[in-house]
């Protein structure tokens, strides 16, 4: 690797990482010396490059500071396409019009020599399969759970049994045969799984549920932590709040 790449390679470590980066960390990623690592970040600071940090306790990227974000890789230009083209293929209308988008903007910008990777069609998701109709508007439901308010349901669960449901809608997860709205539901008071294909009918209420949507979720993946379940386990749900 190039020094140049690795300096771009460190602000990009940086950048992702929520907790001080040591010099060892980086080291051992970048699979070169600590040294190395001394020296450039003595070379990155110097450009003014606002990193923040001390030997044997890390290095930390401070905010205010970016990158051009379509200076991609070849591998992030492959994983944001493939990314995408799954979210075409399996979300609702809305986000799926958003990736075709997102993937024309990719293979719009990106240099000439990394096009073939957007269009290459060996590195294709497969399309979706019998997905049966939604009962309820989800990219409604997305908004709903981005302003904390309640969602009236009537569910049919896999018996056929009919009941009411009002609900505090935390994401939607995407499975390859089904959309899931996950949520707080009063009735039951704890969270629940409602496929969209087994809503009969939904009321998007002006009702805001208590507390901040964020909070909600951290609730919901608490209590999945705690129960020691991987919330990325089930059929490699792709989730989004």
């Amino acid at each position: 690797m190039r020094r140049a790449e690795r300096l771009f390679q460190i602000i990009q470590i940086l950048r992702r990482s929520t907790r001080p980066v040591t010099a060892e960390a980086l080291a051992s990623e970048l699979e070169t010396s600590k040294r190395s690592v001394y020296r450039d970040m003595a070379a990155l600071i110097g450009q003014r490059v606002p990193i923040r940090g001390e030997a044997g306790f890390g290095y930390v990227l401070e905010g205010g500071f970016d990158l051009p974000p379509l200076m991609l890789t070849t591998e992030e230009v492959e994983a944001a396409v493939l990314g995408a083209q799954w979210v075409a293929g399996h979300a609702d209308p809305a986000l799926a019009r958003a990736a075709r988008d997102l993937i024309a903007k990719i293979a719009a910008s990106v240099p000439e020599s990394l096009r073939p990777l957007v269009q290459d069609s060996a590195a294709r998701t497969p399309p979706s399969w019998g997905m049966a109709a939604d009962g309820i508007d989800v990219a409604m439901a997305r908004a709903w759970a981005r302003k904390g308010k309640k969602i009236a349901l009537t569910y049919r669960d896999v018996k056929g049994a009919v009941s009411q449901r009002t609900v505090w809608p935390v994401a939607i997860a995407y499975f390859d045969a089904a959309r899931i709205l996950v949520a707080w539901c009063e009735m039951r008071q704890g969270f629940r799984d409602f496929r969209a294909d087994r809503i009969v009918g939904a009321e998007f209420l002006d009702e805001r549920f208590p507390g901040r949507p964020s909070d909600l979720r951290r609730r919901w993946m608490a209590e999945i932590n705690q129960n020691g379940r991987d919330p990325n386990e089930r059929t490699a749900a792709k989730l989004n709040p």
